[in-house]
């Protein structure tokens, strides 16, 4: 199946940016090969929101890792989203978790992560990390196993 037979509306058409959050962009594609356990990686360099006390900027890399299953987020709609936060004013843990939660609720992975790398602000640098595994299978202790093993980065 072709990927314009499968409803897909920002790939291949001029970019309309997002000014605000708006999950409803978010757009998927079937998995052709949802059998096959493997990951998706899409490392986003370039993402920015708003402090939401004081209207400031942060600037942020935020890394999405998943493991598809039936569906798979199409990378422009993702652009799209993500870029519907710059006017959005959430602290940074808010940012990670909303991501995730977005693309739970649009793709049901068998498990995703979200790292997000924040410059630092006041001396201070935040990355906030979530995940999750789909509940009753294995990719649940997966998502536990990473939470308490995540890395911690001295720069």
């Amino acid at each position: 199946m072709e990927r314009s037979e499968e409803g897909l509306t920002a790939l291949g058409r001029k970019t309309e940016y997002q000014t605000a959050y708006a999950p409803q962009v978010l757009e998927t594609f079937a998995n052709r090969h949802p059998e096959n356990d493997y990951r998706v990686r899409f490392h986003c360099p370039e993402f920015t929101s708003l402090c939401p006390i004081t209207g400031q900027p942060d600037f942020a890399t935020i890394q999405i890792d998943y493991l598809p299953d039936c569906r798979m987020v199409e990378s422009k709609s993702l652009k799209l989203y993500l870029s519907g936060f710059r006017n959005h004013g959430a602290f940074h843990e808010d940012c990670v978790n909303l991501i995730m939660k977005d693309l739970i609720r649009l793709m049901d992975p068998k498990y995703i992560e979200v790292s997000g790398f924040f410059t630092p602000r006041g001396g201070i640098r935040i990355h906030p990390f979530c995940a999750y595994g789909r509940p009753g299978t294995k990719y649940e202790s997966w998502a536990e196993e990473r939470l308490a093993r995540y890395p911690v980065h001295h720069e």
